[in-house]
């Protein structure tokens, strides 16, 4: 019996197959190995048609476009954005972590991973910019919005405040308004624009801070020694140009050479630049004799020398108001001619930037060399900026490249050396007035300058495209190539407004300032944004949706559970069937 027992073990051994070992999942049939390996191949294969189709589609989806974008887009990312990021997955990852060590009934700090990634940022940030992230985090924006501490405050004499006031002070000094040099006549252009447009093109503001500077330059202590200025200080207080006008033919009356009321005359009353010309040549003729005179009594009391600097003032402005007839009469040589001997007979008069009017009549001249001298004289770190040197001499560098410059081209082989210096002096005056390419390349409409403009704001960028708009155009491919590289200029400042690269941080008082200087039914440009690619909104989308799943696990668990085995059969599927 022993031995048939044995016998029968031994059968059913060799007939059954032999049981697997434990923690061994069972051999798989000659049907599952069929099923794995067609299923290996069928993902190869659909790895390799999705390759194929991208590659097919690499022209229409403009793919090498797409990912130089993205490439620029991860270069310029900012401390902020890896603040951001680094908050975001801290939250989704403890929200996860903290569901599954609840489930394995474990104990830990969820916050561990995080603070990982905390300590390797903060390490970063401090190797790059020497400073702490944190630290100036706190004193950035946290200060400000406590409104300040006790340990904030510094000392008098100390570093920091000297870098403070010296901030405030050129802030100060770049939200200043100023004359604009190539300003407009009221009679023969302003008036004319209101007859055919029915909208005024000066704004309050700007006829006020109008009236002050007239006041300035024309009137002095001395005036009620004669009758006929005291008529005309009282002019130039007047807000409605009939009474002024009125004014200035009463001083006529009193005095026939009342240089002042010429000049009022000729500019409100004049419709067209020839009477106003006329005028003006009778202002002279009266000025001069007036300065000579001034010239020899100046020694003879201080009342005597601040008439003699009214008297050069009137004389000043005249001429240069005659040289800008000139120029718009068409004669533009002796406009130039004017505009020199005005630099050459008062060159302590540098703040009326004269240099200016006369930049532009060279340029429409053609007589390039004489612009570069300008430059050269004025173009001066020691020197206030402007929007007419910085891209005027930003226009000299791109016409000698412009002519030849393709992007294609050089995109393949590269920036020759003048193109990279023609770009770094179009990157130099978008920087100081971001505002100017959109009016020179046509992306926004033109309205007539004020006559008072901001520096590095909208009224500026205007006046400077109303009278320089065609000097660009004559340039061939000169606003092809500003079309091509004004952007970039914002990549190199992702933060204008707290930290400039050749100028000092653009100032965040030119939206106001600019709203009280130009018209209303003008729009207003403030300092250009930059527009969010495609990539941006499709990572957000990605990450609220992860973010949003994450918190429906964390909440609903089973339910999830269930959604996703239906998804999943639901994918298997129609990977069958196809």
């Amino acid at each position: 019996m022993a031995d048939g027992d044995g016998l029968g073990e031994a059968a059913a051994a060799v007939a059954s197959p032999p049981a697997p070992a434990p923690g061994l999942s069972p051999p798989l049939g000659w049907r599952e190995r069929l099923r794995a390996g067609l299923a290996g191949t069928g993902a190869s294969l659909w790895f390799v048609a999705g390759l194929g189709l991208l590659y097919a589609l690499r022209v229409p989806l403009r793919l090498c476009e797409n990912l130089a974008a993205v490439t620029v887009f991860l270069n310029s990312l900012t401390p902020k954005f890896y603040v951001a990021l680094t908050g975001t997955s801290s939250l989704i990852s403890g929200l996860i972590f903290e569901k599954f060590l609840r489930t394995c009934h474990l104990s830990s700090d969820p916050k561990e991973p995080a603070k990982g990634v905390e300590k390797i940022f903060e390490w970063w940030y401090f190797h790059k910019h020497g400073t702490s992230f944190i630290e100036q985090v706190s004193v950035s924006h946290l200060r400000p919005l406590m409104g300040g501490t006790e340990g904030s405050i510094s000392e008098p004499g100390s570093p920091s405040s000297s870098r403070e006031s010296e901030t405030s002070r050129q802030n100060l000094s770049e939200c200043k308004v100023w004359r604009n040099p190539l300003n407009l006549f009221r009679g023969a252009e302003y008036r004319r624009y209101t007859w055919v447009t029915g909208k005024e093109p000066l704004t309050y503001y700007d006829m006020n801070l109008s009236a002050q500077d007239h006041q300035t330059f024309f009137t002095c202590d001395t005036d009620f020694l004669r009758p006929s200025d005291t008529v005309m200080q009282k002019a130039w207080r007047e807000r409605n140009p009939p009474a002024r006008i009125k004014a200035a033919y009463q001083a006529l009356e009193l005095n026939n050479d009342c240089a002042t009321a010429y000049v009022l005359l000729a500019e409100e009353e004049a419709t067209t630049i020839v009477d106003a010309e006329r005028l003006f040549k009778q202002a002279l003729k009266a000025g001069e004799t007036i300065y000579r005179r001034s010239q020899q009594c100046q020694h003879q009391s201080p009342q005597h020398e601040a008439q003699l600097r009214r008297d050069t003032n009137v004389l000043v402005y005249i001429k240069r108001r005659l040289a800008m007839c000139a120029r718009k009469l068409g004669r533009i040589r002796e406009a130039v001619k004017i505009m020199r001997d005005l630099m050459k007979e008062f060159p302590p008069l540098t703040m009326l930037n004269i240099h200016e009017n006369l930049l532009e009549s060279l340029l429409e001249l053609q007589a390039y060399a004489d612009v570069q001298a300008v430059l050269a004289k004025y173009d001066d770190i020691s020197l206030p900026k402007s929007a007419a040197i910085c891209y005027t001499a930003a226009l000299l560098k791109t016409r000698t490249v412009s002519d030849k410059f393709s992007p294609e081209t050089a995109s393949r082989r590269g920036l020759s050396t003048a193109e990279i210096n023609a770009v770094e002096a179009i990157h130099r005056a978008v920087e100081f007035n971001p505002h100017v390419p959109k009016y020179l390349l046509e992306m926004k409409s033109l309205i007539l300058p004020p006559e008072h403009i901001l520096k590095r704001g909208d009224s500026e960028a205007i006046a400077y495209a109303f009278f320089h708009l065609q000097h660009w155009k004559r340039i061939e491919g000169a606003l092809n190539l500003l079309q091509c590289t004004w952007e970039g200029t914002f990549r190199m400042i992702p933060y204008p407004l707290e930290k400039g690269h050749l100028f000092y941080p653009y100032p965040s008082c030119t939206e106001t300032a600019d709203r009280e200087l130009l018209p209303p039914f003008h729009h207003v440009s403030v300092y250009p944004k930059k527009e969010l690619p495609f990539f941006i909104h499709f990572t957000a989308g990605l990450c609220s949706s992860t973010a949003m799943i994450a918190l429906l696990t964390h909440q609903f668990p089973e339910i999830m559970g269930v959604f996703a085995k239906a998804v999943s059969m639901i994918s298997r599927t129609c990977a069958e069937y196809l």
